[in-house]
């Protein structure tokens, strides 16, 4: 069996630690909770639904999200089991879905050949951690309905009170704390828990609970200041690369709570501190007003690298003004609209977040109105925390922010009317990119504005991505290696580099244009009890960076690292990457051997189709994981 050798070694290692005492902490104590992103949970049929036309039902139980037979045909059907109500975010009429539980709902969306990778999520990850040796109760995800804002979670299925339980359990059951992984949105997600748990327990018990619970916190790629594409989805529609119309995606989108959710925002904007509010007696359902700082003022695009939407909206004249105010209301008929000139409204993200960009279109979009509801209601008045809002370092012990970086990722779009109806009334006629630290348009034109070092992750900024290099210390060790397996010789160390607040830390290394690296920015200097530090992976993909080798290699060495006593670092060792399962040892064919011959040998077994699967990993492995103490 693969793996099997690795395990053995690695079992051995444990099982003398717990006899000898050589591990500082139990390995087998830990638990890890896993927090999916958007879209990545399966949602069930709670309802009985007939589809008239179609030979497929819905009845209790069955798969709504993903199931793409019944998406084709009966589209009616699954959209009604999918879309909520706009205004209080209640289920259809006629049908109602509830996520799965366990962590069949996370791992894979629509079992089968039809969409495939696609529909794997953390798969790959359960697998790795089987194949480590990791007992099946100390994995524990936490599905949730994404759809839902974070106030409804609560509201509809005590969300968050359920998953403190899970944590409170998983002490309880394993002995030891545990190690959240949250994806993309469930890092929002897990934000607003800390900040719902601040209102739970008791300030003084606030700080021993987080310290009793959580041991390190993963984010893999955090929209920690938004994204764009929710522009987009909420203007025209993402499809996610399902059989359905841009028009029909937006109509479903533009129903969920969580539309707005990952919105871009400013980095210089913030609101009032509603716990320090709670415990003074103030009112919390007060409105939570954007107080900016004079960057907000000085900067043209609220931190980010040009605005996010620039849309052509036709030109009414009122009275003497050929261009009233786009806030006030505009008494004309939509023929008169459509024979006037257009005017381009351009909006950063700050006038995206606090609802001006929705007053500007609300008389020429349907949606607009019932968006800016669902934004005022939901997340401006929040009782809990409006999540638009730039994050702070969480008071956790050990936090690793973790994401894909230098891919084509899209940061500002042009909209125009399209001519047709709702809800395929606008159209993007340009979209900006930004790769390479440098901005282009759709056509391959240079873009002014301001790149960042490099861009993001296909589908986050690397503004918005990169924010949680603000919670380093004041001093970093910056570090890039190879992402594969390496002996050290091209790994680069730059150390105690200074680090200011609110200015990015750019690494002056060199890179082989054929080699995907990791960057690694490691606390040098940090408050006591406190480490942070931030992964920088070249070519992650945002939605397929929970199944990357290198990210989850990465993950495994440095849990091992923390637990044991030895440890002469507070990170584990960069200088070599060698194979820890048979999957990561390959022939070599210029030197017509098993590459790595000092942890690999060549060992055929029944069912070997070619040379590279009977490359393992040799018996004696006990001393494989030595070299990264």
């Amino acid at each position: 069996m693969r793996g099997r050798h690795v395990l053995f070694g690695v079992s051995l290692i444990l099982l003398l630690g717990a006899v000898t005492g050589e591990f500082a902490g139990d390995y087998s104590k830990l638990s890890g909770i896993i927090i999916p992103g958007f879209a990545s949970t399966q949602l069930r049929a709670w309802s009985i639904l007939d589809c008239p036309y179609s030979p497929l039902d819905f009845n209790p139980l069955d798969l709504v999200w993903l199931d793409t037979t019944k998406l084709l045909s009966a589209v009616n059907c699954w959209l009604k089991c999918m879309m909520l109500d706009p205004y209080n975010q209640t289920d259809h009429s006629e049908c109602k879905s509830r996520p799965d539980s366990g962590l069949s709902a996370i791992t894979e969306l629509d079992p089968g050949y039809i969409t495939g990778p696609l529909s794997s999520v953390w798969k790959e990850w359960i697998k790795w951690c089987i194949e480590f040796g990791i007992e099946a109760n100390a994995i524990i995800a936490v599905p949730y309905d994404w759809r839902l804002s974070p106030s409804k979670l609560e509201e509809r299925d005590l969300y968050f009170h359920k998953l403190k339980l899970t944590f409170e359990t998983a002490l309880k059951l394993r002995g030891g704390p545990s190690i959240v992984f949250a994806h993309s949105l469930g890092n929002n997600v897990f934000r607003y828990f800390l900040e719902w748990l601040k209102l739970e327990i008791a300030p003084k018990e606030y700080r021993r609970w987080l310290d009793n619970h959580i041991h390190a916190y993963f984010a893999v790629g955090a929209p920690l200041l938004g994204a764009t594409e929710t522009v987009k989805a909420t203007l025209s529609g993402s499809t996610f690369g399902l059989p359905v119309s841009e028009g029909t995606a937006r109509l479903m989108f533009n129903t969920f709570g969580s539309s707005i959710w990952m919105l871009p925002f400013s980095k210089y904007c913030t609101t009032d501190n509603v716990y320090r509010r709670h415990f003074s007696g103030g009112n919390r359902k007060t409105h939570h007003a954007y107080h900016c700082d004079e960057h907000e003022l000085q900067s043209k695009y609220s931190g980010w690298p040009t605005n996010i939407i620039n849309i052509e909206v036709p030109s009414i004249r009122a009275g003497n003004e050929a261009y009233p105010s786009f806030v006030e209301t505009v008494q004309t008929n939509l023929t008169g609209m459509e024979c006037a000139f257009p005017t381009q409204l351009s909006f950063s993200a700050r006038e995206v977040s606090d609802g001006t960009f929705f007053k500007a279109i609300k008389d020429y979009d349907p949606d607009s109105e019932r968006l800016l509801l669902l934004l005022e209601k939901s997340y401006h008045a929040d009782p809990i925390l409006n999540p638009l809002t730039p994050w702070e370092r969480p008071p956790l012990k050990n936090i690793f922010c973790i994401y894909g970086v230098d891919s084509k990722t899209e940061v500002g779009y042009y909209f125009a009317p399209s001519g047709k109806p709702y809800p395929d009334n606008w159209i993007i006629t340009d979209v900006i990119y930004e790769i390479e630290g440098s901005l282009y348009s759709r056509s391959g034109n240079l873009v002014e504005g301001n790149p960042g070092a490099t861009s993001g992750d296909e589908t986050v900024p690397y503004h918005s991505l990169s924010w949680c290099k603000n919670w380093l210390g004041p001093k970093v060790n910056i570090t890039r290696t190879p992402q594969s397996d390496h002996d050290g010789s091209d790994v680069q160390v730059h150390r105690n580099r200074e680090h200011l607040h609110g200015e990015d830390i750019i690494p002056n290394m060199t890179r082989l244009p054929t080699v995907k690296y990791i960057t690694y920015y490691e606390d040098s200097e940090s408050s006591p009890g406190t480490r942070t530090a931030v992964w920088e992976l070249d070519k992650a993909n945002h939605r397929n960076i929970v199944r990357s080798p290198a990210l989850m290699r990465e993950l495994w060495l440095e849990m091992w690292h923390d637990i044991h006593p030895d440890k002469k670092s507070n990170f584990v060792t960069k200088a070599k990457r060698g194979p820890l399962r048979d999957e990561d040892c390959y022939w070599d064919y210029g030197k017509a051997r098993c590459a790595w011959p000092e942890h690999c040998e060549y060992r055929y077994l029944f069912g070997d189709v070619h040379l590279g699967q009977s490359c393992r990993l040799k018996n004696s492995t006990s001393d494989l994981l030595s070299h990264y103490v």
